[in-house]
């Protein structure tokens, strides 16, 4: 076997070239194996002893896509995965790509260009490039749908999500699916391609599959996906691309165009946005101060204290990765309820098809309940997710540090309470920190963890490891109120009710933020949060002496608390409910009104989208610098994930802190300024943050 530029390996077995691909870990389409492919490719071609060519992947998968890195250029050097698709259709040697592990991206699009395509059944195949703001730009909007339909093609490209071999063999991506080994089925089929000595299939030359519906079936899938995503560029391009291929444009001038298509994505705002946030989440697994070697401590055995909602959705995430859970409540009733609660939620999954039966047999033979804190002494991990007070948790803690193993980990899912309090009441702050889920927990993907003054390294090393397993996108923060996320989200909600109290709607100020690309207005989360939740948490920070020296502070939100307008669940909040359908109520605009002539407040009709964006976003993000100042988030890139995976901040923009680098540091420094003048800031809510500052001017 001989190696081609490191990267590529040249075998021949039985007259058939086996070019291997050997960069691990992924097998990316690299230029040096892009080079290395080609080089390959070409002495096949020309090989006399060489019948046929199979291009497989070493180690555990074909092919994982294209090196996302070289996006940054702005172009993808020579050879480009259209050259080398372009030498294997032009082969009058049968080429075959086997497939094992995943194909993806350009992986998926190097495979089309063969002539063939034999792959594992457990091998799985997907076009993941729209996630990234961009489109396949190596013929996978030209050939999909000419193998497998328009229907597909759109399904697969639009979604970006990914399908098993068998799928893709009953629509025509696979030709063949392995039973055996896989490089020796891969060499029979392209010797039995051989010997027939029949025209090779290639994928250039067959018609579209679904071409007299294409205009239809754009419209129905754009339609879909674009509900989900308004303002996104990539769906639109994806479908001029398949129209194109529907057309009956020459395939040449059909690549040409995809590229095009492509190379104005990948060098637009949102792909970049898009890439920011896929190397940010990758990012924030680097502890700056935490060896890669740091040994982990086990963790197999979970224990959750509470089983309300979040102790049931934080079950049922270690449940579903397959880890043996104690779920604990103090009340048998209430336990009881709980451990109905998640068999009713994966028994609705199972109806639905999404989990079988075996699996849901399979979940809950792994959870028990208890009512006895000695059940946690075998376990390795336990979380408290008991009622957001500060005394309640200290006491669970306590108790957590008796009975606990000496190597056991001991989490809390508060939101907002001081962690190195918690702590210190455990009797081993060491072993202690925050684990904070985001509810619906086994659905949410984001973690806060927080790192406690005392946490040890292997603790933090441990629970950031276990994130990955349990599936969940880890971002490391200190301790202050709140965190990363909640504690950005205060200035938000702070602007919400002052702008209530000007005289702006619940729906104004909704509307003015889904249209920038919030998942979900701040009324509206704010009711389905619970109203009640915030206003006590804000009538315990008063009562610290940790709010503003000013009475019209929150003032709304509290007052509503007050009157029992709790939310969704009470069925009035900032909306009146007609069961989850919110619809606008004057008696909010009413108590409004009042707070704002006792409070002095001016009321005014003037009060525009523009002006409420600004001020919602802006002094959010300003928090976020006064975060990194004071190093409770190590980096940017790291506030930008806790928003984007946690608060429904639209990726499209990258987060609030890219968002902010691409507005302009010194334009945002301004619009703070002129915001504090507008409103007299008598409090600084507008005041820059001293690095945002620092940063506008170049000092930082």
């Amino acid at each position: 076997m001989a190696a081609i530029a490191n990267s590529v390996e040249y075998s021949i077995r039985d007259r058939v070239a086996v070019l291997t691909l050997n960069a691990p870990p992924v097998n990316g389409l690299s230029q040096p194996l892009r080079s290395g492919l080609m080089s390959a490719l070409l002495k096949a071609r020309t090989d006399h002893d060489v019948d046929a060519v199979i291009v497989i992947g070493g180690g555990k998968m074909f092919c994982g896509g294209a090196d996302i890195k070289e996006f940054a250029s702005g172009e993808v050097s020579e050879p480009d995965v259209n050259a080398i698709a372009r030498c294997m259709e032009t082969m009058n040697k049968p080429v075959v790509a086997a497939i094992h592990g995943v194909a993806l991206g350009g992986g998926l699009e190097l495979a089309l260009g063969c002539h063939m395509r034999i792959a594992t059944s457990d091998s799985r195949i997907g076009f993941p490039e729209v996630t990234l703001g961009v489109l396949p730009g190596a013929g996978g909007t030209q050939r999909t749908p000419r193998l497998a339909g328009v229907t597909l093609a759109l399904d697969l490209i639009l979604s970006g999500r990914v399908i098993d071999a068998q799928k893709a063999h009953d629509f025509g991506l696979i030709d063949a699916l392995s039973s055996g080994d896989l490089l020796d089925d891969a060499i029979a089929l392209a010797l039995d391609a051989t010997r027939r000595g029949e025209p090779l299939r290639v994928a250039k030359y067959l018609p579209v599959k679904g071409a007299e519906a294409v205009e239809q079936t754009i419209a129905a899938a754009l339609e879909k996906v674009l509900r989900r995503t308004p303002g996104a560029e990539a769906p639109r391009a994806i479908a001029r691309c398949i129209a194109f291929a529907a057309s009956g444009a020459d395939f040449e001038d059909a690549l040409v165009f995809e590229r095009e298509e492509f190379l104005e994505l990948m060098n637009g705002a949102q792909s970049k946005a898009l890439r920011h946030l896929f190397f940010a989440e990758k990012g924030a697994s680097k502890i700056p101060d935490l060896p890669g070697d740091t040994a982990l401590r086990p963790v197999e055995r979970v224990g959750i204290i509470g089983a309300g909602t979040m102790g049931r959705g934080i079950a049922m995430t270690f449940l579903n990765a397959g880890m043996a859970v104690t779920l604990l409540e103090i009340d048998a009733e209430a336990l009881a309820s709980g451990l109905e609660a998640i068999r009713k939620t994966y028994a609705a999954s199972a109806e639905k098809g999404s989990i079988s039966a075996a699996v849901l047999n399979q979940r809950m033979s792994l959870l028990r309940g208890s009512t006895d804190y000695a059940d946690m002494a075998d376990r390795d991990l336990v979380i408290e997710a008991v009622f957001e007070n500060l005394d309640i948790k200290q006491k669970v803690c306590a108790k957590l540090g008796e009975v606990c193993r000496p190597d056991a980990i001991i989490a809390t899912n508060t939101s907002t309470l001081n962690v190195d309090v918690i702590a210190q009441a455990s009797g081993r702050a060491p072993d202690v920190l925050g684990m904070h889920f985001f509810s619906p927990a086994h659905i949410m993907r984001l973690l806060e963890v927080v790192r406690g003054k005392e946490t040890a390294p292997d603790v933090l090393a441990t629970v950031m490891a276990l994130a990955r397993r349990i599936g969940k996108v880890a971002v490391v923060s200190g301790v202050c109120y709140g965190f990363i996320g909640n504690r950005m989200l205060e200035s938000y909600l702070r602007e919400m009710d002052f702008l209530l109290m000007e005289g702006a709607t619940p729906a104004q100020i909704d509307a003015a933020l889904e249209g920038f690309g919030m998942a979900m207005g701040p009324c509206r989360m704010m009711d389905m949060a619970g109203i009640d939740v915030n206003a006590r948490v804000l009538d315990e920070r008063e009562a610290e002496g940790a709010l503003p020296d000013d009475p019209s502070y929150r003032a709304l939100v509290r007052k509503l608390g007050a009157i029992g307008r709790n939310g969704q669940k009470a069925g009035l909040g900032y909306y009146r409910y007609d069961g989850r359908t919110p619809i606008p109520d004057p008696q909010v605009n009413d108590i409004a009104a009042d707070l704002a002539a006792q409070f002095g407040i001016t009321r005014r009709n003037n009060i525009t989208d523009d002006e409420i964006r600004d001020r919602l976003l802006l002094p959010l993000i300003n928090e976020g610098y006064r975060i990194l100042d004071e190093g409770i988030a190590y980096r940017d890139g790291d506030i930008d994930v806790v928003w984007a995976a946690g608060y429904g901040w639209p990726r499209l923009t990258g987060g609030p802190m890219h968002y902010a680098e691409t507005m302009g540091l010194e334009q945002l420094r301004n619009r703070l300024q002129e915001l504090g003048r507008q409103t007299g800031d008598r409090h600084g809510y507008f005041a820059p943050a001293s690095l945002l500052s620092r940063r506008a001017t170049g000092a930082a």
